[in-house]
């Protein structure tokens, strides 16, 4: 009879874990939503994407187990921008947020005058984290944010939980104690990292405390949302010194991408990735968790001064990086796994950042949408079926500020054809995609009412939501000749 007994407590208490196991691994109402963001990752830095040197085998298997995006674009070639277009779906034009925090109230001295933008995403402004938490998730910020002062941190938009998102756009160091004024001239430092250690990495850090949020998360049963939004791969470019002895190993004079430092970083961003993809499976929720990866704008085209000036990043075959409105500076990687997503395929319909605010909200069954006009459309179709005819007819980017690989720039994207317009220049640049991906041949001139038509669009955008324009500098006329 005892042992009838222990064998009806043993059937019973087997049956109860395998229940509660099959309870976690089947897809909720509301699945998990973890969204990890590199910070100026190149399309072309991932193996699955074509390149020639980095080991990213974590990220090519997330993109064998679900849907890689060959025509991913950034909303800006820069990082706040995009950030803020992420978070509420709406044009950085439109939010009047189109350079990084720190430029945002500088007008420069140049021909043309920046414009006066806002510094801080304002709190009126609702994000998917919002919407989220209103729906019962547990919201979790790890990493970069700089998409404000203190008043625009995470908790003031939907995240309970803040660990290391600042104002400030990148450490001091990827090393610990990550602060200090050593590469950056203000000096800055990586909150709420602690217990971290001499020898320790940020990328690594900052990866263990998303696995321990997961862990609680999951005990609690409570849909969560991770936001881990890496520091890497931007500068200063730091790889870990076993890593960059490996890749210098490897280059030779045939490769294109030749700097050893950057691609130990994203061997270190992809090793992270995958610790984070065998925690979910560890917690038996892969089948109940939305997995998203992507990056803030194209990769980082100029020379280190950490690296014995290596050119940090090569976007080949697209044209120019990061900061530039050619494909160079916002074709970004985008990879999704997860409930719905139609395994190891490939998407060619052009999509663009702030489709991920609607695309979160869809998978969490969230109907609830912010008042007023938002920019992106949910890819909850296309995540299904990567041929479904998908509802748009063009994507638009304004970057009216200078950089080392632009002059004030918008742009628009219609179909295969790819329009420039530069502010104060009277110059047109007209691509066909299909054909010249790489944009090197300007059809401009041979096709002038494409060129024509383009560019009445995308002034009618401008005009439609708001943007903020340059101006002539009073101070340096257009007339005026060089001495």
């Amino acid at each position: 009879m005892k042992n009838r007994r222990k064998l009806i407590w043993l059937v019973a208490t087997v049956g109860s874990l395998a229940c509660n196991r099959m309870e976690v691994n089947a897809a909720p109402a509301r699945p998990n939503i973890v969204f990890i963001l590199a910070d100026d990752l190149g399309w072309a830095d991932l193996a699955c994407y074509g390149s020639d040197l980095h080991e990213t085998p974590n990220l090519d298997r997330l993109a064998q187990e679900g849907m890689r995006f060959t025509d991913a674009y950034s909303a800006s070639p820069v990082c706040t921008p995009t950030r803020v277009s992420l978070l509420t779906g709406k044009h950085p034009a439109r939010l009047h947020m189109t350079i990084w925090r720190e430029a945002a109230l500088n007008r420069g001295n140049r021909k043309l005058l920046h414009p006066i933008c806002k510094d801080s995403l304002p709190v009126d402004e609702t994000t998917y984290a919002e919407l989220l938490r209103d729906a019962g998730y547990y919201n979790a910020h790890l990493g970069k944010w700089h998409v404000g002062r203190a008043e625009a941190y995470p908790q003031a938009h939907g995240f309970h939980q803040n660990i290391g998102g600042t104002l400030w756009g990148a450490p001091q160091s990827f090393w610990h104690p990550y602060n200090g004024d050593a590469y950056f001239r203000d000096w800055r430092y990586v909150p709420d990292l602690e217990p971290s250690l001499e020898g320790d990495y940020l990328t690594d850090v900052l990866t263990g405390k998303a696995l321990a949020v997961m862990e609680e998360r999951a005990a609690a049963r409570r849909p969560f949302f991770i936001n881990l939004w890496y520091h890497s791969v931007h500068t200063p470019i730091e790889g870990k010194p076993g890593l960059v002895d490996h890749y210098q190993q490897k280059i030779t004079e045939e490769r294109r991408q030749r700097n050893p430092h950057y691609a130990a970083m994203v061997h270190s961003l992809d090793e992270n990735v995958g610790r984070v993809l065998n925690k979910i499976d560890e917690l038996g929720l892969r089948r109940s968790t939305l997995v998203v990866f992507s990056s803030d704008n194209g990769g980082f085209t100029r020379f280190c001064k950490l690296n014995k000036g290596l050119q940090v990043a090569d976007n080949t075959p697209l044209r120019s990086g990061k900061g530039s409105c050619y494909e160079g500076g916002i074709r970004v990687p985008l990879i999704v796994r997860g409930p719905g997503v139609t395994a190891n395929s490939v998407c060619k319909t052009p999509v663009i950042s702030c489709d991920l605010f609607h695309t979160f909200l869809d998978a969490a069954r969230i109907g609830k949408r912010p008042d007023g006009p938002t920019d992106g459309r949910t890819l909850k179709n296309l995540l299904r079926d990567p041929n479904t005819r998908f509802d748009r007819k063009a994507l638009h980017f304004h970057y009216p500020h200078y950089y080392s690989t632009t002059s004030p720039v918008s742009a628009i994207r219609s179909g295969n054809w790819k329009l420039l317009d530069y502010y104060g220049e009277d110059r047109l640049e007209l691509f066909d995609l299909d054909q010249d991906p790489g944009e090197s041949t300007d059809l401009a001139k041979s096709r002038p009412e494409i060129a024509s038509s383009l560019r009445s669009k995308l002034h009618a955008w401008r005009r439609q939501v708001g943007a903020l324009e340059p101006e002539p500098n009073p101070n340096k006329p257009a007339n005026r000749k060089k001495r």
